[in-house]
């Protein structure tokens, strides 16, 4: 790239046809993902026309280089993040739903822009290793007590774990593997779709599989729902100690060159708000006090009336905001990223978006050169200028 000083001066404030597309949290293989590959994920991002795209797993930067190269081969913009769960003890007392709508003081934590190539270590390569490994170790819990289930439904198979993790991961193990190994196993065992339907009616304790046999993901999900879920025949509760607290979360992605990024729920179903949302100026007030100043949204769950509201107070008070589409379910959704109900962005939110996938890119690329990245707040003087910034090194790539 060339020097900071060369880019500021070709580039201005992006405007009008310069606002690209932007997807800044998209799950790979690397944890669990719609797409098969980060080949074929960056192939859509090329046929959906987006622009500027942010590999962002659970747990792990394994798939940074896969990214890099696929990204940067079809002059799609790369931004490195990540995903991780953490534990608000305070709010988990108070019984306080902070980002997940079933879990009290559970809290979803990403972060942006790391530093690539991603060399973590001292307490933050032991605290990675130590959240993987906790999360493979409860997913072996589930899956020996899913075989119990089947054991005693009378299945004419079981699930193998190795076989789950050498063939299904890369080697970071989540629950959805399992939905996935067990719908495959179901399918090889009983050829026709009666049979199959009459083996979900037993192992889910007499309740008739609602979906399609043939519609997988909805069949994925039925298997979580009924089975490994809280309630479920194979259901394995997490232990509170295997969820770090935020703060040492957010000092993790400090380490890592990261810009830590609380992702809000909004209203994410039927206009439900959780109790650490509900109130937008509080939620932000605390955010801040906790050295947050990066947010992000999942719009396909959100009103695009509400996605202003709450994106726009969150720019208007200096908060980083981006938009993304996660895929971390097995349903093939549009990597364009829309509002609830597949509305179409508005100029405002486009603008929101990109203006934040550019501080992302400034971000990276200062990192890169060994200089302090953004991970503070910014003043409107400072905003302006790393976005000019992250335009003209985004728009090296992409125009290339």
């Amino acid at each position: 790239m060339p020097e900071k000083s060369a880019l500021l001066n070709r580039a201005a404030l992006p405007a009008g046809d310069e606002i690209v597309e932007v997807n800044a949290h998209m799950h790979t293989p690397y944890s669990f993902s719609a797409f098969d590959s980060v080949r074929q994920a960056v192939q859509m991002l090329v046929a959906g026309g987006v622009k500027v795209a942010g590999i962002n797993d659970f747990n792990t930067t394994d798939g940074y280089v896969a990214w890099a190269e696929e990204c940067l081969n079809n002059k799609v913009f790369p931004l490195f993040n990540v995903e991780f769960i953490a534990l608000d003890r305070e709010d988990q007392a108070g019984g306080v739903l902070v980002n997940d709508p079933n879990n009290p003081g559970r809290t979803y934590i990403s972060g942006k822009g790391l530093a690539f190539p991603q060399k973590p270590d001292g307490k933050s390569r032991e605290l990675i290793d130590r959240i993987m490994k906790e999360s493979n170790s409860h997913a072996e819990k589930m899956c020996a007590r899913l075989n119990e289930h089947l054991a005693e439904c009378g299945a004419p198979f079981l699930i193998s774990f190795r076989e789950v993790s050498d063939n299904l991961t890369m080697g970071n193990i989540r629950e959805r593997h399992l939905a996935k190994a067990l719908r495959m196993q179901i399918a090889g065992h009983f050829t026709d779709e009666g049979s199959q339907a009459a083996f979900y009616e037993k192992i889910f304790g007499g309740r008739p599989l609602k979906s399609n046999i043939t519609s997988v993901a909805a069949v994925e999900n039925e298997i979580r729902g009924n089975l490994l879920k809280a309630g479920g025949a194979a259901f394995v509760a997490e232990n509170p100690d295997a969820f770090p607290e935020v703060s040492d979360i957010c000092q993790l992605i400090s380490d890592a060159g990261g810009i830590p990024t609380y992702p809000f729920l909004a209203d994410y179903a039927n206009g439900k708000f959780t109790g650490f949302e509900g109130d937008l100026a509080a939620a932000v007030k605390t955010l801040q006090k906790r050295g947050i100043s990066s947010v992000e949204f999942i719009p396909s769950r959100n009103k695009v009336e509400v996605l202003e509201k709450y994106a726009g107070y969150c720019r208007e008070n200096g908060m980083t905001v981006t938009f993304g589409t996660e895929h971390n379910t097995p349903a093939m959704e549009p990597v364009k990223v829309y509002a609830s109900g597949n509305t179409e962005l508005t100029p405002m939110l486009k603008e929101i978006n990109y203006q934040g996938a550019c501080i992302i890119a400034a971000h990276q690329y200062l990192i890169g050169r060994g200089e302090p990245g953004l991970a503070g707040g910014l003043n409107e003087t400072e905003r302006n200028e790393c976005i000019r910034l992250g335009h003209a090194i985004i728009s090296e790539i992409i125009k290339k």
